[in-house]
C-alpha cells in the first residue's frame, strides 16, 4: 500500500531536530564557522505569520544563528524543500528573503533550496536588467540531493546526511545496504528511542523497501533488525504504562475507587491502540478504515496478541490471523 507522505512537514522536521547538523549537510560552505558555541533559533511561526500575512509560508524553516560572543554578525538560514521542482519559483524565493531582510532588520540572509527530485530546468539564479546593467542578481544555495552520490556520505557521523542516504544517488542493486547504512546511523548518532522510532519512518519512506527487499535486509542485517525489534517491544511497553498513568488520571478525577479500575484498563487499551497503530503503520503503510476500526474496538488480550504478532509477521493479515 502506498504511503501518503508531507514531505515538506518531513524534512521541517528534520530542520528543527537537528538544526546544526542540517545545516553543516545542506548549507556546508556557509555553515563551517558555526560551531557548538553557536545558538540556533527557528524564528516563531506567529511572529512571521503575524508580520508577513498571506506571504507566510508556513513549511519554510528559518533559522538564526547568533554567536553569543559576538565575533560574528548574526546570520539567517532560509531553508525550503521541493519536493516537485515544477513548484518552485525563484521569484517567490526572492519575495520571502527580502520580507525576512526588512523584518528583522538584516542584510546577512543565505537562502537554501533542499531538492528531493532534480531538474536541469531548475532556475540556479535570475538577473533583472537590461542591455546596459544588471540592477537585480540574485542566486541561493541549492542542495540536490539525488546527485550526490551516496558512498560519499555512508560513513558520516552527520545525522541528517545518514537520514538522507535512500535519497541520494544509489545503484538498484546498492538499495538494501543503502537502508541498512542510513539505519545504522540512526542506531549509532541518536540515543533518544523516541527519535529512533521517528527516523526510522523517515528512512522506511525515502527507502521503500518492498516485501522481498525487507526480507533480505533481515536477513544480511540480523544484528540491526533485532535491535529495531528489542526497541518495537519496548515501545509497546511504554505505550502501555502510559496508558496505565492516563488511566489512573482518568479514575482520579472520577473520583471513586472503581472510576479508577475502569480508568486504568481504559488507559491501558489507549496506549496500546495508539503505540500499536503506529508500529502498524510503520511497518506496512497507512491502515484502511477497516483495519482503523478493528483497532479501535479490540480490547486487552486480542491487542496482545497482535503485538507478539507483529515482530515476526511477514504482512498486515498475518498480524491479526496468527495465534
Amino acid at each position: 500500500m502506498p504511503r501518503k507522505n508531507s514531505h515538506d512537514q518531513n524534512f521541517k522536521n528534520l530542520i528543527l531536530d537537528y538544526p546544526h547538523q542540517a545545516l553543516a549537510f545542506f548549507a556546508p560552505t556557509e555553515a563551517r564557522e558555526i560551531d557548538d558555541s553557536a545558538r540556533i533559533t527557528p524564528l516563531r511561526q506567529e511572529q512571521l505569520k503575524d508580520r508577513l500575512g498571506d506571504r507566510f509560508r508556513e513549511l519554510d524553516v528559518p533559522l538564526l544563528v547568533e554567536w553569543p560572543d559576538g565575533r560574528r554578525e548574526a546570520l539567517l538560514f532560509m531553508l525550503e524543500e521541493e519536493s516537485d521542482p515544477g513548484r518552485f519559483s525563484i521569484h517567490r524565493l526572492i519575495h520571502y528573503c527580502t520580507d525576512l531582510s526588512e523584518l528583522l532588520d538584516t542584510r546577512r540572509v543565505v537562502p537554501v533550496v533542499i531538492f528531493l527530485r532534480s531538474d536541469a530546468r531548475i532556475p540556479s539564479q535570475l538577473s533583472l536588467g537590461s542591455e546596459r546593467h544588471s540592477y537585480l542578481d540574485f542566486n541561493y544555495l541549492a542542495c540536490h540531493l539525488q546527485r550526490l552520490p551516496w558512498l560519499d556520505h555512508r560513513d558520516s557521523d552527520n545525522l541528517v546526511a545518514r537520514l538522507n542516504l535512500p535519497n541520494m544517488l544509489w545503484r538498484a542493486d546498492e538499495k538494501i545496504e543503502v537502508y541498512a547504512r542510513a539505519i545504522q546511523g540512526l542506531l549509532a548518532l541518536e540515543p533518544s528511542m523516541e527519535k529512533r522510532l521517528k527516523y526510522i519512518d523517515f528512512i522506511d519512506i525515502y527507502t521503500d523497501l518492498d516485501d522481498n527487499q525487507r526480507q533480505l535486509y533481515r536477513s544480511r542485517y540480523p544484528r540491526e533488525d533485532n535491535t529495531m525489534t528489542t526497541l518495537t517491544e519496548r515501545l509497546l511497553d511504554e505505550g502501555i504504562r502510559k496508558g496505565v498513568e492516563k488511566g489512573v488520571r482518568l479514575g482520579i478525577e472520577q473520583g471513586i475507587e472503581k472510576g479508577i479500575e475502569q480508568g486504568i484498563e481504559k488507559g491501558i487499551e489507549q496506549g496500546s491502540q495508539a503505540m500499536l497503530l503506529k508500529l502498524l503503520t510503520r511497518r506496512f503503510g497507512p491502515l484502511d478504515a477497516a483495519t482503523l476500526q478493528r483497532l479501535q474496538s479490540a480490547h486487552g488480550e486480542e491487542l496482545d496478541r497482535w503485538a507478539g504478532n507483529l515482530l515476526d509477521a511477514r504482512s498486515l493479515q498475518e498480524v491479526f490471523e496468527r495465534h
